[in-house]
């Protein structure tokens, strides 16, 4: 597909079941709420130059006046559904580390593989190798192959670079596929990762990428949130502390890496700072619940890396019966989470987080949009809303769709009124 929004009318009819639609955005959806995203039997949807112009019941169609450039869908026994919000991910890297997957099935755990030179520091040196422009081919690679499974919006962390000039080349790569404008692309500065080789202090390496490097990142205009690993083994609270203060001081929302295998007291000090979100939530006390359930900060889970590492799952009941707005997102990434499949990770908020599957689809789509402050634009079908959807196979329900989580389910995906090839 082109870049832009396409030029033209469509009408998809006939749609068994139409999730998403209304007079506005869904927007961000808390606790309870998240079982109300809206949802439709037997209706219609019409869009224009790429956007949600209207819908309604079939049984009140007003008919179509105008043929002229129309293009009209049957969606008879399909659902229609929002494209995904991946509002997690590490899209850009170099390589796979199947190497790695091999030792962690001969017993090594991530740490383990990570203190032998593997992991986050392995992905770092093969980046560095790597130019831009090939930087560049493999992402958008990665980006339209995502596209092709229903995401519609992303956000893309740097993280693998480690020192400046690779930093910045993550940066730059990232910002390009947004420039294609085929989706909406957020990035995110993640200078801390992990401390690279030739430095033994964790502050000093900190102090370094947040009074020398995000100078440079803001000065390009690389990045819109910025984000921490604060984990022990990684960064701790300090570190973490420093990192938001100057974030705020230069308007960038923070998005942490937080208690992926401890509670160290992370949770907290985001929400006091006032994070835009904490990601990952493996580990979860019942102080950090309620924590989150009094701010702003929202709570993000990335189930695949749950899977793939074999972690505990994010309590999504207990966040959601807070009142929490959970998101779901999938970290795609080459070490713990090598899939960007949306569809999987949503049946996962169902299958392992006991989330009811109209929560699961309301965490992968306009609360993933509200982690990145799309909400507005992206995740629902409102009225104005950019027609970025998923006309499915034929399915009895809405909940077949999360039920069948390992079949495709996209019969057609459409990104700003274009269909993906």
């Amino acid at each position: 597909m082109e870049g832009g929004f396409a030029k033209g009318r469509l009408l998809i009819k006939d749609i068994g079941t139409l999730v998403g639609f209304g007079a506005e955005a869904p927007g961000k959806l808390a606790g309870g709420e998240m079982r109300g995203l809206p949802v439709m039997a037997d209706a219609w949807l019409a869009l224009e130059d790429g956007r949600v112009l209207d819908g309604g019941p079939m049984s009140v169609f007003p008919g179509i006046a105008d043929w002229n450039g129309l293009e009209v869908v049957d969606a008879s026994g399909r659902c229609v559904l929002p494209a995904w919000v991946d509002s997690h991910t590490h899209l850009v890297h170099a390589a796979s580390r199947e190497s790695e997957y091999v030792d962690r099935i001969r017993g090594l755990s991530y740490q383990e593989i990570a203190a032998r030179g593997g992991g986050i520091l392995n992905s770092a040196k093969a980046l560095r190798e790597m130019t831009e422009d090939a930087l560049f081919e493999v992402s958008l690679e990665r980006m339209e192959r995502l596209m092709r499974m229903g995401t519609g919006a992303i956000e893309i962390k740097s993280g693998y670079g480690l020192d400046m000039e690779s930093e910045l080349k993550m940066l730059r790569v990232a910002r390009r596929l947004g420039a294609l404008d085929r989706i909406p692309v957020k990035t995110t500065f993640l200078g801390c990762h992990a401390v690279p080789e030739g430095w033994s202090d964790t502050m000093a390496y900190a102090r370094h990428m947040v009074k020398e490097v995000l100078p440079a990142v803001v000065e390009e205009q690389l990045a819109d949130h910025v984000d921490i690993f604060c984990e022990e083994g990684y960064f701790g609270l300090e570190e973490t502390r420093l990192l938001l203060e100057e974030a705020r001081l230069r308007g960038l929302p923070a998005k942490v890496h937080v208690n992926q295998f401890k509670a160290t007291g992370g949770v907290a000090l985001c929400v006091e700072h006032g994070a835009m979100s904490v990601d990952h939530l493996e580990v979860l006390r019942a102080e950090d619940v309620a924590e989150l359930a009094t701010g702003k900060t929202m709570p993000v889970a990335l189930p695949l890396c749950s899977l793939f590492l074999d972690l505990p799952f994010t309590q999504g009941r207990a966040l959601v019966d807070a009142g929490c707005a959970l998101a779901i997102a999938t970290d795609f990434n080459p070490g713990s989470a090598p899939s960007g499949n949306m569809h999987l990770a949503a049946a996962l908020g169902s299958m392992r987080m006991g989330l009811e599957p109209m929560e699961s689809l309301a965490a992968a789509t306009t609360n993933g949009a509200a982690a990145l402050g799309l909400e507005k634009s992206v995740g629902g079908l409102g009225i104005g809303q950019e027609a970025s959807l998923i006309l499915t196979r034929p399915l009895r329900s809405v909940e077949e769709a999360l039920y069948a989580f390992g079949d495709p389910i996209a019969e057609r995906v459409l990104l700003r009124g274009q269909w993906v090839n």
